[in-house]
């Protein structure tokens, strides 16, 4: 069982997946439950939804519908230097700052920073894009935490966490240019409730990016190489602050392609999470 939304006359409409078809929920059943992320917030999100099943609707298969990010209004941050193939990395981009990267690494605060608002958001299927003003630009796939306003992990989706590496590695100061730009977070395209994602150490990671009818770049990682738990991320992005809204975190990523390697326009980058599914977008 998982939780998105999909675009469905005219709007977006909360669904429940399940064996293959997407379940449309009717928010105005429970005056409590206006959105999917006070769904997901629930005790049991799988009950809640059976509630707000719409019987007179009809379940879509998959292949049919077309799938929107599944956040609300919560803020999307990120996490970095989670994995050691990350912090070398950032440590070779950027070799003045390289012993910073080495700190973050093993220090017991993380590295946590604004990634998006949700209008900034791309959907699944839509392109997401590199700088013009950059020359070295790699996608970066990361588990992502969906946390309620209380701070508990409530639910995991996928993230393309964009990156100009040559405009961070110029000065670790540019990292909000080098993340932070039109295009350059996707999320989706579902939410797998917490108490249905398999165990997180035997998640695997897979990014695959295909240039034309060749793939350009293939690689993958498993979540127990993270050098971090994800409760750990979540207490502390939720230290000194709070998210009447909830949050969403990417986690950092282990897959980082070669340094002579780049997005053109044009390519398709596909981000696949054991548990989640498949989030892919073209590159613009």
């Amino acid at each position: 069982m998982q939780f998105g939304k999909i675009r469905r006359g005219g709007r977006d409409t909360a669904v429940m997946v399940d064996r293959g078809l997407a379940v449309p929920l009717d928010m105005d059943r429970n005056p409590a439950i206006k959105s999917l992320a006070d769904l997901l917030n629930t005790p049991d999100p799988g009950k809640t939804a059976g509630e707000l099943t719409d019987l007179l609707a009809t379940a879509d298969r998959l292949d049919s519908v077309t799938f929107r990010a599944p956040i609300d209004q919560q803020e999307i941050w990120a996490a970095g230097v989670t994995y050691k193939r990350s912090k070398i990395a950032r440590e070779e981009e950027s070799v003045g700052a390289a012993q910073f990267y080495d700190k973050v690494y093993t220090a017991p605060r993380p590295e946590l920073f604004l990634k998006s608002t949700p209008s900034r958001v791309v959907h699944p299927g839509q392109p997401v894009r590199i700088r013009a003003d950059a020359t070295w630009s790699v996608p970066e796939p990361e588990l992502t935490l969906v946390i309620s306003p209380a701070g508990k992990i409530v639910g995991y989706t996928i993230g393309n966490d964009m990156s100009s590496r040559d405009i961070e590695g110029e000065n670790p100061l540019y990292l909000p240019q080098a993340k932070i730009y039109k295009g350059s977070c996707s999320i989706g395209p579902l939410v797998t409730p917490a108490s249905h994602m398999p165990e997180l150490s035997t998640v695997e990671i897979r990014l695959i990016i295909r240039r034309g009818n060749k793939i350009a770049f293939e690689g993958t990682t498993t979540l127990a190489q993270m050098a971090r738990t994800v409760e750990s991320l979540a207490e502390w992005l939720f230290k000194e602050n709070e998210f009447p809204n909830g949050a969403m975190l990417l986690t950092g990523t282990g897959i980082v392609p070669p340094d002579n390697f780049t997005l053109n326009s044009g390519d398709d980058v596909s981000i696949t999470i054991a548990g989640i599914g498949t989030l892919r977008n073209p590159v613009a």
